[in-house]
Formats: structure tokens, C-alpha cells, sequence
């Protein structure tokens, strides 16, 4: 057996004051209630909210107060994300920080929720990275949950874990909680959907098991879940299937297609081309037509 303790933070988050205060709070109150956890994640944009208004250089003072906070109580931690200003762009990037307080990767979110999530560039590498002894771990972050083919590359490179801090404040949270349970199965892996409450988010954390069962969905309040998870399952699963079933890891790897969706060249998306451009929806006229009056911003994701 494998055991490894990981506790979500579903904390309130504002948009208008820092939160970087109460989250050090949260991690000294957690570690007090439970010495045993060995990492903790905490929600999307948790530290400022969600204005790209806030977003500084990395390494930059925010991410240095997140070392010192690792270090002090020796875990590992997510600290959800923050916007993050490098290379003439805004991106949305999740430092992944040691027990020692060092920010060994940082994950720069790959689908931004456009067109609502204005400005932000994606990011284009994928992150995973070992925890010795115990296994390996990959980082998503809300909406690339979305696109499975995030999960199955991280899951490809070897991920057991993923851990995905999100805010989701919007209707399809219901949808989100069976993606996550969907991610989990279809990848035989652990999956942490860590959400915010207040302004960033309106809770209902999932924590999903290699077989896609639930092991703790949270509350719509504040709520600290701490939960030792063995990683020997995900490696059993994935030799002998989901359930005794199906090994769609194994099936993925000895597949005898090719998915040409996925290169431009030898596939046309002149379907999806007739979808129209990505932008908020207007209201509808009378005939029930959507009429955009908003002029699409230079990097096509709509007015702001």
C-alpha cells in the first residue's frame, strides 16, 4: 500500500480584497486539526480573485509567501492559481511548490474559459511531476477538464493524481462533478476538483476515485477536505481494468486508429468552421436569431 494524504481547501474567496491572508490562516488551521496531511490544493485564483488586474511576474511576492507557507508546515502545495504577467501575456498558471518551498513546475492553464476568461493566453505544456516514493502527479485547471484530451496525456505521461483546482460559479457545475467522475474512470487515476465558494465559486469540491467512484463531494459551504488515498489502487485498476473491466489505458496505447481531428493537415474543420466565431451570445430578436454586436477582440475571444 501506498498511502499519501491530500486535503482540499474549499474556502470563500473574494473578488475585490486579497486573499492571500486567509489562505495562510486556512493552511496554519488545517495543519493544527491534521498533522498527517502531505499536500494541500486549494481552489482556482483563489489568492486575488478572478481580475487579471492582479497579475504579477512569477516568481513574484505571492509565490514567495506560498514557499514560505510550504516550508513552514513541510507540504507539498497547490496553491490553486493566479494570473500570472510574463512574455508580453496574462496566463493562468498554478505553481506546484515542495515541502522545502520550492516551486519545482508551473502549470499555465491551456483552455481558458473563452470568452468570458478575456486576455488570457493558453498555455501549452503539460505538467506532471513525482512525488518520491509515492507516485506521479498531473495538474489541470478548470475548464481543461473539458477537453479529455488533457487528462489522458497527463494520464499517458504517467499521471496517478490529477489535481484540478477550478471556479465555477455558473450553472454546469452539475455537469462538472460527472466530467470529473468521467476524467477519473476513463483514466483509472485519483481526480481532486477543488472548487471556491463566495466569488469563486459555488463549491461542491468532488474528490473521485480510479474506479469513478465518489469519495467525497463537498458541501456548498466553506469545507476542509483531508482524504488519504492509496496509490497501489490506481496501479491495480490499470493493470487488471476498471471494476475487473475494461483497460482503456492499455486499449488507448495498442488503439489501431490514428485521430486525424487532430492534424490540420489530413483533417478539415469545415464543420466547425460554420459554428461561427467565439463570443458571449447576444440576446435574441424576435425571430429567435442571436444578434453579436460586440466586435471580436484581436485575439478572437470576443469583446471584453
Amino acid at each position: 500500500m501506498t498511502p499519501f494524504a491530500i486535503a482540499g481547501v474549499q474556502m470563500r474567496v473574494s473578488a475585490t480584497s486579497e486573499n492571500l491572508s486567509e489562505m495562510r490562516r486556512r493552511l496554519d488551521l488545517l495543519m493544527a486539526r491534521y498533522p498527517w496531511v502531505q499536500m494541500v490544493v486549494f481552489s482556482e485564483l483563489c489568492a486575488f480573485g478572478s481580475s487579471p488586474a492582479h497579475a504579477q511576474s512569477l516568481p513574484g511576492p505571492a509565490e514567495d509567501a506560498f514557499c514560505e507557507m510550504a516550508s513552514r508546515h513541510d507540504v507539498w502545495l497547490i496553491p490553486g492559481s493566479l494570473f500570472e504577467r510574463g512574455d508580453g501575456h496574462i496566463y493562468n498558471t498554478v505553481p506546484v511548490i515542495d515541502p522545502g518551498g520550492v516551486v519545482i513546475a508551473r502549470y499555465r492553464k491551456m483552455f481558458p474559459f473563452r470568452p468570458y476568461e478575456f486576455g488570457v493566453s493558453p498555455g501549452t505544456e503539460f505538467v506532471v511531476f513525482d512525488v518520491p516514493e509515492v507516485g506521479r502527479f498531473g495538474v489541470t485547471i478548470c475548464y481543461d477538464m473539458w477537453f479529455p484530451e488533457t487528462t489522458r496525456t497527463l494520464a499517458a505521461m504517467g499521471a496517478e493524481v490529477i489535481l484540478h483546482p477550478t471556479l465555477t460559479d455558473t450553472l454546469d457545475r452539475e455537469l462538472e462533478l460527472s466530467i470529473a467522475r468521467t476524467n477519473a474512470a476513463i483514466n483509472q487515476c485519483y481526480f481532486f476538483d477543488i472548487n471556491g465558494v463566495g466569488d469563486g465559486g459555488y463549491g461542491r469540491s468532488i474528490i473521485v476515485g480510479p474506479q469513478g467512484y465518489v469519495i467525497h463531494e463537498a458541501s456548498v459551504a466553506e469545507e476542509i477536505i483531508p482524504v488519504e488515498i492509496n496509490l497501489d489502487r490506481v496501479r491495480r485498476e490499470r493493470e487488471v481494468g476498471v471494476r475487473g473491466l475494461g483497460q482503456p489505458l492499455k486499449s488507448f496505447r495498442d488503439r489501431g486508429v490514428d485521430f486525424n481531428v487532430y492534424r490540420p493537415e489530413a483533417f478539415t474543420y469545415s464543420y466547425l468552421h460554420t459554428l461561427g466565431p467565439l463570443e458571449k451570445p447576444e440576446r435574441a430578436n424576435a425571430n429567435g436569431n442571436h444578434s453579436n454586436t460586440t466586435d471580436a477582440a484581436p485575439d478572437g475571444t470576443g469583446g471584453p
